[in-house]
């Protein structure tokens, strides 16, 4: 049985020590058999590094690495080019000054490894003259892998105006891929998002986004077949169809049946770990930012069951204006369910990809929306059980003690509270942290439901509403519009299933519930 490649994206390493290589050869044939500059979004710990590594073991025909593989006897491998691999994974960018000194550094390696000398000091120049150099030292073209181009401005986001700094120079450093397009051979970009062409790729805008081209979406990831081939021994006796609710699922138009990928860093750690089903790709980085955007634009969760977007939105976004869906997308948070096609555009509808997200990203959102870090299991326990049972005096509790345990002080710096949003963004959360299914707006054909949870074998139509002056005692309009526009009414002679009616009514003043009832319907 072969060893497991875990946190290894040197190919050589990988080879030399009979561990797993999932071949991806092929598909780099069809990428590099002839000229061309590409770029690749994929999510963080999906595979970009080791087969931008791949490339360069390729590129510079170290052919023996490749024995049993397709690219072996598909290459020329007489043919070597010199290769410039920056690699920005490591480390942490601060501020412009140090991305200039890390480049430096960098190319100061390369200048001492293929004995070339460089007199320029700026980074550009230095950049410009290391690519004239190997092309006329080696008398070949050169190639140009970069991988993770966007870390320097990912780690400064939260920074607006820092990472634009970072940013005009990342600007200054591609744009010497344009000017020295006659000695380049290939160029390849992988990064988590892609910013506009107009802020940081305006220098080279012959790159080819190969993101959601079809022939490239199992570039990097695991297939099913690949798990079969590959990993047949290290998987026997696992369910796999619980292995693919936890892990598969991310789609990057490709055929949803044969195309959907699983991240490997999750089925490497799932087998190391004694095959114990946890949370491995999320805890390796928390989507801090995105729950800051969210809380800044009062983004209402339960819009993120089935977006519907363009292709447009999943393309690019800028610094200083940053779409939450795009970066939702393009870190791997969401992924392409369904393509249709609408006045002759592309249209995407996302999900999450599979049970690992789903519930862990919306426990990082409770943390967000409702500040609990030590409560929260207790809290998801108790709203589990008393969907379970019908427990819904329970379930009224459970609530109020959620609200309730918000600290004041939480909202000095926003008023989210004051967002008729909010309330329903929260117990979507919940809700969706316990892996039920969530349907927001529910359509009817008398209008539509707040929110219809699906747990099991029970079935609850929400309304919620909000107000100012509650008065005690007075009739709850919640319930009352689920049961005049017989909201429920689409889920009854469904088998085996009780339906529940839920009105809850919030106090934005007193920042809680105050007034729960519910109705059970006949089946």
């Amino acid at each position: 049985m072969k060893n497991l490649p875990v946190g290894i994206s040197t190919l050589s390493k990988l080879l030399e020590n009979n561990m797993v290589y999932v071949d991806k050869t092929e598909i780099a044939y069809k990428l590099i058999h002839k000229a061309g500059a590409y770029f690749l979004s994929r999510p963080r710990r999906f595979g970009k590094s080791l087969f931008l590594d791949t490339l360069k073991e390729i590129f510079e025909g170290n052919k023996d690495l490749f024995k049993g593989l397709f690219i072996y006897n598909n290459w020329d491998w007489d043919k070597k080019y010199p290769v410039i691999k920056i690699d920005f994974a490591g480390g942490f960018v601060r501020n412009r000054d140090e991305l200039d000194v890390i480049l430096k550094e960098k190319f100061n390696a390369i200048k001492k490894y293929h004995n070339i000398s460089i007199e320029s000091e700026t980074v550009s120049g230095i950049f410009s003259e290391t690519i004239g150099s190997l092309a006329s030292k080696y008398s070949s073209k050169v190639v140009i892998l970069i991988d993770e181009y966007d870390k320097p401005l990912l780690d400064n986001i939260e920074n607006p105006e820092m990472a634009m700094e970072i940013r005009d120079g990342l600007k200054s450093f591609y744009s010497v891929i344009k000017e020295q397009d006659t000695n380049i051979q290939f160029v390849f970009l992988t990064g988590v998002s892609k910013f506009s062409k107009v802020n940081i790729f305006s220098g080279i805008n012959n790159l080819e986004d190969i993101t959601l081209n079809k022939d490239y979406a199992t570039i990097c990831g695991y297939t099913q077949n690949d798990l079969e081939v590959y990993f047949k021994e290290h998987l026997e006796g696992v369910d796999r169809e619980l292995l693919k609710n936890w892990y598969n699922g991310y789609n990057f138009l490709g055929n949803v049946h044969t195309s959907a990928v699983y991240n490997p860093f999750d089925i490497l750690l799932f087998i190391s770990n004694n095959r114990s089903y946890r949370n491995y790709w999320f805890e390796t980085g928390t989507p801090t930012f995105l729950i800051k955007l969210f809380q800044k634009n009062n983004y209402f969760l339960p819009d993120l069951n089935d977006i519907e977007v363009g292709e447009e939105i999943l393309s690019s976004f800028d610094i200083d204006n940053i779409e939450p869906t795009a970066l939702l997308f393009q870190s791997g948070y969401l992924t392409i369910k369904e393509v249709t096609t609408v006045m002759g555009r592309l249209k995407f509808k996302l999900q999450f990809p599979n049970f690992e997200v789903k519930t862990s990203f919306n426990e990082y959102l409770i943390n967000g929306y409702t500040f609990y870090t030590t409560q929260k299991m207790k809290l998801e326990e108790s709203i589990y059980n008393s969907l379970q049972s019908g427990s819904f005096d329970t379930l009224e509790k459970t609530i109020t003690r959620i609200f309730a345990g918000i600290p004041y002080r939480n909202f000095t710096k926003n008023k989210m509270y004051e967002y008729e949003g909010y309330y329903a963004s929260v117990l979507y959360a919940f809700f969706s942290a316990i892996n039920c299914d969530v349907i927001p707006e529910d359509i009817t054909n008398h209008g539509q439901a707040d929110m219809t949870i699906k747990l099991g074998n029970t079935i609850c139509v929400m309304e919620i509403k909000t107000t100012t002056n509650f008065e005690p005692n007075s009739q709850n309009l919640a319930l009352k519009q689920i049961q005049d526009m017989d909201y429920a009414k689409k889920y009854l002679g469904i088998t085996n299933t009780t339906i529940y009616e839920l009105g809850l009514v919030f106090d934005m003043d007193k920042r809680n519930l105050v007034q729960f009832d519910w109705n059970v319907r006949g089946n």
